[in-house]
This record gives C-alpha cells, structure tokens and sequence, in this order.
C-alpha cells in the first residue's frame, strides 16, 4: 500500500523485511535517469517506481538502492518504502514501445520497487528540512559515499512539507572494483567524501555534522549493518573470483561498513568529528 513508511524516533526496528509484490501493469516510463525507470501497479493495489534489473547499470545499483535506502530507514530518515516487485515475463509484449519493451524483456523476476509518493514534487530548495535532519543527510551521505545528492541532482522530493530521500544507486561505490581486485574494507574506509557541503544540496542548510555523528555513528552496529543486507535478495549479489557466493558478498558489504564508520575524521565534512 502506498504512503508514509511506519518509522518511530531514532534506528527503525530491525524486525522490518521488504515485501514482495507482483506486478500487475506497466503505467509510464520515467526517463529523467538514464537507467529509465517505470511506474508499474502491484497486486497489492499499490503504484511503484520500478528500478529494472535489465538496465543498463546492472544489480549492483540495486544493492546500493537497498543498503542505503534501508540504513536510511533504520537511522530515522524519511525514505518511501522499498518492495521487490515481481515483474512477469507476459508483460512486455503489451508494451508498444521497443525501448520500454526491450528493458521488460530484459527483467523479469525480481525487480526494485519504491512507493510512488503521489503529489511529491522534486527539490528545489523553496521548503528545505530543518538543520538537524540535512545535518543527518548529509551525515549519510559521506558515509555511503553518495556523490549523487547536488543542485545538478537532489535526489530529494517534497511530499506532505517533508524532505523525502530516494535514489541511492550511486552510493558505495567501492563495490564497482570488486571483479578485478580483491575487496579492501580499509581503502573504502580511508577515502574522503568527494561532495564538499558547498557542493551537497542540503551543505548550507546542515549545521552540526559532528551532533549528526554522535548520534548516528553508534547505532550503526554489526546487527543493524548485518539486518539491512539481508533485505537484499540473494540473486542480485554479484560474485567474483575473490567472493565466490552470496554470504561473501553480504560479509565484504558488511566489512565495508563497519570499516567507514570508525574513520569520520577522514570522511566526514570538514573532519567535524
């Protein structure tokens, strides 16, 4: 169903699980991104934007879309709920389209799907959040390494007067080297964040990056970190010759993690902590 995700003050439960929803109809593609994603309705009579396993940027970007968008969650940050969304194969030949029928037919099982939040209107900085929450934006954005969150790009969206975050595909970056290096939790851990806060569409509004730190930094532990990769499905895990299976994959996400987190004064803008 769609709408505001139940979250409570602070870390969200660990008990939560994406659900899982078959698609029912294909509505319209959105193509402001090039990975072109689609609003598709649910048999559970919700509406989705459809992030497509067949385009171009391939699964690893769904993982990202997941890890970051559940830390998110978990962390108390507005993000509109995540499903997997079944996309069957008979869809595609409805769609008259060649492009849109071309990315169908390359995905069919399971899909990302993100509630379409009705009447939210992108970002342009008129409504901005209050300073504690850009603060914690911007907070995860340098610990995920999301260099996707600028005036060229917000990746926000205004709904009911609140600061929404969608899109974290770009994030965690680290694991686009992984078929030719072995994973190296440290390297990840000592690079900076490559958005400065003039650069970051929340920069001038954040005030107290080293408050966002202490409040977020503890409650991002091994259960919590461990917790949000398992709402990934095991097929999107890529392997390689240095992660041979989908529980090395999920420990290498985690060890990546964990690692970052113990290193703010290298990450964190302005080494405020």
């Amino acid at each position: 169903m769609n709408g505001r995700p139940r979250q409570r003050d602070g870390a969200a439960s660990l008990t939560h699980v994406l659900d899982h929803v078959t698609a029912v109809r294909y509505v319209t593609p959105l193509r402001e991104g090039g990975s072109m994603p689609g609003v598709v309705e649910g048999a559970d009579l919700g509406t989705y934007v459809v992030k497509f396993r067949g385009a171009g940027q391939g699964l690893k970007v769904l993982v990202a879309e997941v890890v970051v968008g559940e830390l998110a969650r978990r962390l108390g940050l507005p993000v509109p709920r995540l499903v997997t969304i079944d996309l069957p194969s008979a869809m595609a030949r409805y769609e008259a389209d060649q492009e849109v029928q071309d990315l169908l037919n390359a995905s069919p099982g399971t899909n990302l799907g993100v509630d379409l939040l009705p009447g939210a209107l992108g970002y342009d900085g008129s409504r901005p959040p209050d300073a504690d929450l850009a603060s914690r934006v911007l907070w995860l954005d340098a610990f995920t390494a999301n260099v996707d969150r600028t005036w060229s790009n917000p990746n926000l969206l205004t709904w009911h007067r609140q600061t929404w975050l969608i899109d974290h595909g770009a994030a965690l970056y680290f694991h686009h080297s992984w078929p030719s290096r072995a994973p190296d939790p440290q390297r990840f851990a000592d690079q900076p964040f490559r958005v400065g806060s003039d650069d970051h569409v929340l920069g001038g509004v954040a005030s107290d990056l080293t408050g966002a730190h202490a409040d977020l930094a503890p409650l991002v532990t091994t259960d919590l970190v461990r917790d949000v990769l398992d709402q990934v499905p095991e097929e999107w895990f890529e392997t390689t010759d240095h992660l041979p299976d989908a529980p090395a994959v999920r420990t290498a996400y985690r060890d990546h993690l964990l690692a970052r987190v113990r290193t703010p004064h290298v990450w964190l803008p302005g080494g405020a902590a």
